[in-house]
């Protein structure tokens, strides 16, 4: 988790109010309307075709990624939906992390062809803080991807914040060569949201041809012309677009648009990659050079970021345990609390608790008297007893504080239990334990992960009831 101040924590967002967005598709040219609404913490961006039999819902993510010709498009459960990079982009800018896009066509709105739109609605409904927290992940080094044909190269930096550099050039004499940055999200409204999306003149026929743009329109796309253009061509775009003053300025943009900003092409593919790198799925900081990117190679490196976070993942969350420092409960405070004693008391102290997760630690000797009869001559501490110690920590978080009644802890499950490395003596175990849900009835779900060093040795969700000492299962 990236946080330079240990006691700030960062928490997820969702919209305050529901928001309704009306529009055509720019390549399918269809109607369509999008109800944005509010979702509980960790439900992350999730699209659901209420047009559908069933009504299947498509997250967005980077595995449902499906095509990436002129847009973005996702697909699961028998659901589709396209062109969703300016909606994703304008959702990170406001940085909102939960939401639920109900829509009833497989693909976005276009409206002016930017996020500009979108954020001033979505800025109008309003984002609130939600009680769940909010985890950044942080890259270990560089990640990078290059596609030589199409001169793409991108990197992705270590870097604490959120920063992005563009430059594109398509040999191309209107536009030249050009640059843009992002330093912070904070100035993605003002700075990124409201670029248009762009193509080339000579481009338009074949999109066309490729039963695309139905949707297209000279108010909603920038259109380049820097190559030579005759009269008819201009007549056959004039009727895509049903205008009759379709012309081509001085400066080489058709219909004499006016430009948002001298760069804003540029400042476009910006958007566009923090709209496709969003569907990582995981928020993230880091410092991105693009160079000529696009939504095929985008997404390429967002599948890159995703499983170099994936990879180093279960690091994040590693406590960090210093035995020079005191306790939060001694072996005397332990025995306190839980039920167990000598030989089955696999807790030796606390060094975190919250209501909401704990850590414990275990040090593994070779006098204990599991190890006269478990692998004697290659003394590995049973797996049993490592759960069993998780579960011990665990009843810190499920155990009532500040009473002086005695309660028992029961297994009732353990689910997704794996061993990833043997513990033998010498090692310390650190025992983390986290609610995965509130606690009722005296149920308590709790995942479990214990780490000999920063390598995880076993993980487990374990399923625990508490009952008071004079009651009985």
């Amino acid at each position: 988790m990236v946080n330079n101040h240990p006691e700030e924590k960062y928490y997820q967002h969702t919209l305050k109010e529901e928001v309704t967005i009306s529009g055509a598709g720019i390549h399918t040219g269809k109607s369509v309307t999008m109800r944005i609404k509010p979702a509980p913490g960790h439900h992350g961006i999730q699209f659901q075709r209420v047009d559908l039999p069933n009504q299947p819902t498509i997250k967005a993510d980077v595995d449902n990624v499906v095509d990436t010709n002129r847009s973005t498009t996702i697909e699961a459960n028998g659901g589709r939906v396209g062109t969703i990079e300016h909606l994703m982009a304008a959702l990170t800018g406001m940085e909102i992390d939960n939401a639920l896009i109900e829509i009833n066509a497989e693909e976005v709105p276009i409206l002016d062809g930017s996020a500009g739109e979108f954020i001033e609605l979505l800025d109008k409904a309003g984002v609130t803080k939600q009680k769940e927290e909010k985890v950044y992940y942080k890259l270990h080094h560089n990640v990078s991807l290059e596609d030589p044909a199409k001169k793409v190269e991108m990197v992705a930096l270590p870097y604490n914040g959120y920063r992005i550099n563009t430059l594109i050039d398509f040999n191309s004499q209107v536009l030249g060569t050009q640059h843009a940055d992002l330093k912070s999200l904070a100035d993605f409204k003002a700075e990124i949201a409201s670029c248009r999306t762009f193509c080339f003149f000579h481009e338009l026929e074949a999109l066309v041809n490729n039963n695309l743009i139905k949707g297209g329109d000279i108010n909603n796309a920038i259109v380049v012309v820097d190559k030579q253009v005759d009269e008819e061509q201009v007549k056959r775009i004039s009727k895509v677009f049903h205008k009759t003053d379709v012309k081509v300025s001085e400066a080489g943009i058709l219909n004499n648009l006016t430009l948002r900003f001298p760069n804003e092409p540029a400042r476009h593919k910006l958007l566009d990659v923090v709209g496709d790198l969003s569907l990582v799925g995981y928020p993230f900081k880091a410092h991105i050079i693009a160079n000529r990117p696009g939504h095929s190679t985008n997404i390429k490196f967002a599948k890159k970021i995703k499983e170099h976070i994936k990879k180093y993942k279960y690091r994040e969350n590693i406590p960090h345990y210093d035995p020079t420092l005191p306790p939060l409960l001694d072996i005397q405070q332990v025995e306190n609390t839980l039920p167990h004693r000598f030989p089955f008391l696999l807790v030796d102290k606390i060094i975190e608790l919250t209501d909401h997760h704990v850590v414990a630690i275990k040090n593994v000797t070779f006098n204990e008297p599991f190890f006269q009869g478990h692998f004697p001559s290659n003394s590995v501490m049973p797996g049993v007893l490592i759960v069993e110690a998780l579960a011990q920590a665990g009843g810190f978080i499920a155990i009532p504080r500040d009473t002086t009644d005695k309660y028992d802890t029961y297994f009732l499950k353990i689910e997704n239990c794996k061993f990833k490395q043997k513990v033998v003596p010498g090692d310390t175990l650190i025992l983390k334990m986290e609610l995965v849900s509130p606690i009722r009835r005296g149920i308590c779900e709790m995942k479990g992960t214990a780490f000999v060093g920063d390598k995880l040795v076993a993980e487990a969700v374990l399923i625990a009831q508490i009952i008071k000492r004079t009651e009985t299962l």
